[in-house]
């Protein structure tokens, strides 16, 4: 499994998940800039990610929606901050309602993903920061940590195929 951490700070209202890959920084890096890779390993294997529109580029969003085992689905915004090719990009994440709008009463996070050589390896660490430590709480008790989790440990196969 390329997950080697996940580490919860409530303190800092962070979750920070960081994972090692046999691939390049730029084969990495793909894993965001492609939509039909990103909703390879995106959400956890039993409730996998599907990407309805997909602007990567500073501003640009991105709508995506996770459809459950019994069919349930769960809307995703994203919209980029900034990018720095195959090395660091930056967005802000939060629920959405069914007709793709931003639920706003429930968290938003903002997520910095660095992507770096290390060794033999890439290193690609993943922190999401809570605006409150309400926010923190309640996407920790939804089992965000687990779920991050579950989805990284599908990358080494999206990289290998």
């Amino acid at each position: 499994m390329p997950v080697i951490s996940t580490q919860k700070d409530p303190d800092q209202r962070t979750l920070t998940v960081v994972t090692e890959h046999a691939a390049t920084p730029e084969r990495v890096w793909r894993l965001w800039e492609d939509p039909r890779q990103l909703e390879r390993w995106w959400g956890p294997p039993t409730w996998p990610s599907t990407v309805d529109s997909f602007e990567f580029s500073p501003g640009g969003k991105v709508l995506s929606h996770m459809t459950g085992p019994d069919g349930t689905t769960a809307g995703e915004w994203w919209e980029f901050v900034s990018i720095e090719p195959h090395h660091t990009l930056s967005f802000d994440n939060g629920f959405a309602h069914d007709d793709g709008s931003r639920n706003l009463e429930l968290p938003v996070m903002r997520c910095t993903v660095t992507i770096e050589a290390a060794g033999d390896l890439t290193r690609m660490t993943t922190v999401s920061v809570f605006a409150s430590p309400a926010d923190f709480d309640s996407v920790i008790e939804m089992g965000m940590a687990e779920g991050m989790t579950e989805a990284m440990g599908q990358i080494d196969a999206v990289l290998a195929g």
